[in-house]
């Protein structure tokens, strides 16, 4: 068990990639359908097909609840509805088409860390020129942009526990067929 942990944590280090840096010196836009906005405390919970966009970072989710430090750093928590995802997209530094995405029933996005943490059905793929070059799923995932490391549990509580979930890995070849033909 242990030599099977150890593969999947090996193999997820090409999960991981650089998020596009410029994107958090932009702007945070966030639409919404409803809204409850503290200024003073630094919160705003915001309900109804609610899009934050900030560069090439996209938060989708029917719920979210942004807090806001003095220093402008964000924590984003989205909460899908029941039966539905919340989901985020953001480009990858290194290339013209590179794409990270995630999806699960709630996200939590830390913006001076730049920590993306997938609760209940998670998964996260990395895209290519629009094609998935690898694939995590799992009851938990944790993405660490800044280290470039991904972390998969088989209990949304964030451990691993007997008898949890498990998790599933997809790795695309990195080479062309003989021939060059695809």
């Amino acid at each position: 068990m242990n030599k099977l942990l150890a593969a999947v944590f090996l193999s997820l280090l090409s999960l991981t990639a650089s998020a596009e840096r410029a994107d958090s010196l932009k702007e945070a836009v966030i639409t919404f359908d409803s809204g409850d906005l503290d200024q003073v405390a630094g919160v705003r919970t915001v309900s109804g097909n609610v899009i934050l966009s900030r560069g090439t970072l996209e938060l989708r989710s029917d719920r979210a609840v942004i807090r806001e430090t003095p220093e402008g750093y964000m924590t984003v928590t989205l909460t899908a509805a029941p039966g539905k995802i919340a989901t985020f997209r953001q480009k990858r530094d290194g290339g013209p088409n590179l794409w990270i995405e995630g999806q699960a029933e709630r996200i939590e996005y830390e913006d001076r860390t730049e920590l993306v943490r997938l609760y209940s059905n998670a998964m996260v793929k990395e895209l290519e020129d629009g094609r998935m070059t690898n694939q995590i799923t799992g009851p938990f995932i944790s993405y660490d942009n800044r280290k470039e490391v991904a972390t998969v549990r088989n209990d949304t509580s964030g451990q691993t526990k007997p008898g949890g979930g498990r998790g599933t890995l997809i790795l695309s070849p990195k080479r062309a067929p003989a021939g060059g033909a695809q």
